[in-house]
């Protein structure tokens, strides 16, 4: 899968001010990218306008080199998973299951497929025990994985998941860490907006950073968050464990807390 924004810029109603300013950027599978910035800076708009629930003002979006606009968001779903920043805004059935099974239901698929892929999907998201459940008895966190699982029971090629880490204690961010890994796996494209550094810096390999409606950065973790000036303008804080290898003067490169463990044992031992 290709996801190419050509000069997209959105403005709502009359108004002159830009919420997204001349964006161009390319998106493929496999890819993990994580979208970040202040409140206000575009980030929700500019997933909304890749799934067509809002068109640009100007400038073209395409996938696989058919325009977005050209079709509705019903028709991308086999293709693009949505998942909401609140998950009550896509639970509205009476068990897990039936959550899990209602978008596969239309597909052409033998009911083994269904089966092995619900078991998956339950799987990955601890939900295998709830399946009778009530989606509106969940925890919040459960609620989060129901709608996640609702939208992987598709196998979309793209998946997009806004503020996924909200709501979630520590056994939650770990699930979805792991989801995502098994995303990546499957050459899924993984798309996140998030405010949670710490999570952005351990499970993402692309990080775009937007400020006022622009792209301002656009890279790796490492390369990201060594660039204290642009980070700083759009008022975004570096990880916690950034701050304590910066203190303690080792490379910026060390973002994840493996690579903490394994560069404190090194130096131990020299």
């Amino acid at each position: 899968m290709e996801v190419k924004l050509e000069k997209v810029s959105f403005a709502y109603g009359n108004t002159s001010k830009d919420i997204l300013n001349n964006i161009s950027l390319s998106f493929h599978s496999g890819e993990r990218i994580a979208i970040i910035g202040q409140n206000g800076a575009g980030k929700t708009t500019l997933i909304k306008q890749i799934n067509g629930m809002i068109k640009p003002t100007s400038g073209k979006i395409t996938i696989d080199g058919v325009n977005v606009a050209d079709r509705s968001t019903a028709e991308w779903a086999h293709k693009i998973g949505y998942v909401f920043q609140n998950p009550n805004d896509q639970l509205f059935l009476d068990t897990v299951k039936k959550e899990l099974l209602f978008g596969i239901k239309n597909e052409q698929l033998s009911n083994e497929i269904i089966t092995k892929r619900l078991d998956k999907v339950a799987f990955l998201t601890g939900l295998t025990e709830k399946l009778q459940k009530h989606p509106l008895d969940l925890t919040n966190l459960d609620k989060k994985f129901c709608a996640i699982g609702s939208v992987l029971m598709m196998n979309p090629d793209l998946i997009i998941l806004d503020e996924p880490t909200g709501g979630q204690d520590y056994q939650g961010i770990r699930r979805l860490a792991h989801l995502i890994k098994d995303m990546h796996e499957n050459r899924k494209l993984c798309i996140a907006v998030s405010h949670d550094m710490k999570f952005v810096a351990e499970n993402f390999d692309r990080i775009i950073v937007l400020n006022k409606g622009r792209v301002v950065l656009d890279g790796t973790p490492s390369q990201v968050f060594s660039c204290t000036e642009e980070l700083a303008k759009a008022a975004i804080t570096i990880p916690p464990l950034m701050k304590l290898t910066r203190t303690l003067e080792w490379p910026d490169t060390i973002l994840r807390q493996q690579d903490f463990i394994s560069e404190f044992i090194k130096r131990r031992k020299t």
